[in-house]
């Protein structure tokens, strides 16, 4: 029986690009970012994907790719607002169970609606209404038992594809593909099936539970048993594991100082963030990507350290300036193109145990941090601010996370 209908909007940043903008339409579009020769792309147009660019093609590899390929800047803010009118659309036509990330949405089927002939017209009507309002942004819709398997036909056909796997099609239709077009099985993954002579969708689907979990070295391997078999797997809700902000850095920001002006700014907005979700965080870590200017060599910097439960900006900028002091003095020689800072170790205000002898906040720290948000988000993000960020107040702009929708009113710049 169908349960599960996938919606999967078809390269969604240039898609919104080419809506807003006629200019683009027709043309291989590149979004970036920054713009900058260094930086990679984001997003491609279908008609940039004709000439083999992709997410992660560097711009002086899409250029000779193609040479009429137009960049552009990336607008997080727009394809937020974008991603709400879209599920508002598609909630006209059928209730979205659950939003899977900024372009993508899963509905399920009810009723009448899990007979092959009404999904496919659900389908249909999505895509005509979609059409009616914005039709350069396109979408692949998948229909199958369960989620997964939804999220795999959406995937079989693209730009603009509906491919139905029913019960009775099932492991056959899946045969075509390999286990690394699967959502869960990536590079790494997929070299790990390899050691357990797992090469092939026919060899995946033939392992039985305990081998896909020794495969796996988890429950994860048993529930992609159950998922390959049409079977919605049980998953226990848990609370947020991490939350924080990555940024690839702009040509004038490509020194050492600059990409501490822009961890520090990360660092505001991610407290602000985690405060608006009312959490705490009792571990930080903070990542440089530095480039070596003759040999292009990329070396990475990785520091970390587990600290009393906090959400006040102040304590951890404190923790920040410690982690960057590891810093190896060769490293500052080299350009940083990329950093991100990032807190787990997450828990709830209510939930928290503080360590026996840290100082726990005191009831004015609390009300600073919470008016310092409130300035900002009345009269803008860059009101109040601690000064190490203010080199890099208009560098460190919203982003979009795969699984990470950004709340416009907390984190828009």
């Amino acid at each position: 029986m169908l349960q599960a209908l996938y919606v999967d909007f078809n390269s969604y940043f240039a898609s919104v690009e080419q809506q807003l903008c006629p200019e683009l339409r027709g043309k291989p579009i590149g979004v970036l970012p920054v713009m900058a020769e260094t930086t990679c792309c984001i997003a491609a147009s279908y008609e940039a994907k004709a000439f083999g660019i992709k997410t992660g093609t560097m711009v002086r590899d899409a250029r000779k790719l193609c040479k009429d390929i137009v960049f552009v800047e990336a607008r997080p803010s727009l394809y937020v607002e974008f991603h709400h009118k879209l599920i508002e659309i598609v909630e006209s036509c059928t209730h979205v169970e659950s939003v899977r990330s900024i372009d993508e949405m899963v509905c399920k089927l009810t009723g009448s609606q899990q007979m092959k002939e009404n999904a496919l017209k659900l389908a249909a009507k999505i895509k005509s209404e979609i059409s009616k309002q914005y039709p350069y942004i396109r979408c692949s819709i998948g229909i199958a038992p369960n989620t997964f398997l939804s999220k795999v036909a959406s995937n079989m056909q693209k730009p603009d594809g509906c491919v139905v796997i029913e019960q009775h099609e099932i492991p056959e239709k899946l045969f075509t593909l390999k286990p690394r077009d699967l959502t869960g099985i990536g590079r790494q993954m997929e070299a790990r099936l390899a050691r357990y002579n797992i090469t092939t969708m026919q060899a995946l689907y033939a392992a039985n539970k305990n081998q896909l979990r020794t495969a796996w070295s988890s429950v994860e391997g048993e529930r992609m048993y159950d998922k390959l078999r049409g079977i919605e797997p049980y998953y226990v809700k848990n609370a947020r594991s991490s939350l924080g902000h990555s940024h690839v850095l702009p040509p004038e920001q490509r020194t050492i100082e600059g990409a501490k002006a822009v961890l520090h700014r990360l660092l505001q907005k991610a407290a602000m963030r985690m405060r608006s979700y009312e959490l705490l965080t009792a571990h930080i870590s903070v990542k440089i990507k530095l480039r070596h200017a003759e040999t292009k060599e990329i070396t990475r910097f990785y520091n970390e350290s587990d600290i009393s439960a906090t959400d006040n900006t102040l304590k951890l900028t404190n923790a920040l300036e410690s982690l960057l002091d590891g810093l190896p003095r060769p490293m500052k020689k080299l350009e940083p193109i990329a950093v991100g800072v990032n807190f787990t170790a997450l828990s709830n205000l209510e939930e928290v145990a503080y360590d026996l002898f840290a100082e726990k906040p005191s009831a004015n720290e609390k009300r600073l941090n919470k008016v310092l948000d409130m300035l900002n988000l009345k009269y803008g993000k860059n009101t109040v601010y601690l000064g190490g960020a203010h080199a890099a107040l208009k560098n460190a702009p919203m982003r979009i996370a795969f699984n990470h929708v950004p709340d416009l009113v907390v984190e828009e710049d």
